[in-house]
């Protein structure tokens, strides 16, 4: 039976990452403050949550400052960060579904206890074997990659940004789904061998290599390319559409370009050569998980059934301690990291 919170089992204060100023550039560990306030008592609607882990992503640049048109609140000075975040409960009203120790995901990281609308909680239901799984965003992938893409047996793919969060599954979701041959691109030697020795890509292509990423791309896929899942447009994107091949499906996803530029817009204009689109029948589509919402339940079905097979292997950075997200973040925008961040607060 839910339990009624009980001040005196509650704590008092919680901690939590404050965005203390806006930077001209991008985002450093000194833009931001963990700080103690008070934890407000719960309303008869809400459940207090311990939170376990939380993700560090890069869309939060685009949200400091406050790009146009995007789905999330601008964070402005003063306000605490947010995002996903995977946390037990440890307190929950009379008549709730919820329960003390359930283990639930919302959207209030940053912190180490939050005061969460129970419905906008998530009970983790055994799915998938590791729960921090539920934080991996490989959803966007694995949409963009059913719904626009349409693998065919046998395809070339280029996922770029490969090393990140989502573009680490997206490589492997493409050969599960029979792609058969996966090309990755990534700024770092490092991550490339861990691509190709880890998660099983083809062959990577260097960001900021000597040689134009242009002339690397040609010589990993002198076929030409069938499908395209991109994280990052800019000249990667130019690059792809150079050695796409007739009939290629592009499917967008993020613009990392953009985000981890100085000007943290989110925004990455790049020229295209429509004549060439029509030419060779190109599609080029943008995805966005609410345009598909039957996807999310889809996707950890499948996800659970591949981890628990040992189809798919889940990379992903925890970090211990709130006082180290900022440097995470950090981190996160410098290319420190492979797969997906955790925070464990």
């Amino acid at each position: 039976m839910a339990t009624a919170p009980s001040p005196a089992d509650l704590p008092g204060t919680a901690r939590e990452v404050r965005l203390t100023a806006l930077p001209a550039g991008l985002p450093a560990r000194e833009h931001f403050a963990v700080v103690e306030t008070p934890l407000p008592a719960p309303a008869p609607d809400q459940v207090v949550v311990r939170n376990r882990h939380f993700l560090v992503f890069a869309a939060l640049c685009s949200l400091i400052g406050g790009a146009e048109g995007l789905p999330l609140p601008a964070l402005k000075a003063g306000d605490t960060l947010f995002g996903p975040a995977i946390g037990e409960v440890v307190a929950a009203p009379d008549g709730s579904a919820l329960r003390p120790g359930d283990l639930v995901q919302h959207w209030l990281g940053w912190r180490d206890y939050a005061v969460v609308p129970a419905a906008g909680c998530t009970p983790l239901d055994g799915t998938l074997p590791d729960p921090v799984a539920h934080l991996a965003p490989g959803s966007a992938a694995y949409g963009a990659l059913t719904r626009y893409a349409n693998i065919r047996a046998g395809d070339t793919v280029l996922v770029t940004g490969a090393a990140g969060a989502v573009g680490s599954l997206a490589g492997q979701i493409a050969r599960l789904l029979g792609a058969g041959r996966v090309i990755g691109s990534t700024g770092s030697p490092a991550k490339a061998e861990r691509l190709v020795s880890e998660l099983g890509y083809d062959a990577v292509v260097l960001r900021g290599a000597d040689r134009p990423f242009a002339e690397q791309l040609a010589e990993a896929a002198p076929d030409g390319i069938d499908v395209v899942l991109d994280n990052v447009a800019g000249e990667q994107l130019v690059a792809a559409l150079g050695a796409a091949r007739q009939g290629a499906r592009f499917a967008l996803v993020g613009t990392l370009s953009g985000q981890l530029s100085q000007t943290r817009g989110g925004g990455a204009p790049v020229e295209i050569d429509a004549f060439q689109l029509i030419l060779r029948g190109i599609s080029l589509r943008g995805y966005t998980g609410a345009d598909h919402p039957e996807v999310d339940g889809e996707w950890t079905a499948r996800l659970g059934e591949w981890l628990r097979s040992g189809a798919i292997r889940l990379p992903y950075t925890a970090v211990a301690g709130l006082d180290n997200a900022p440097q995470a973040f950090e981190d996160l925008l410098g290319g420190k990291h492979f797969g997906t961040v955790v925070v464990e607060p």
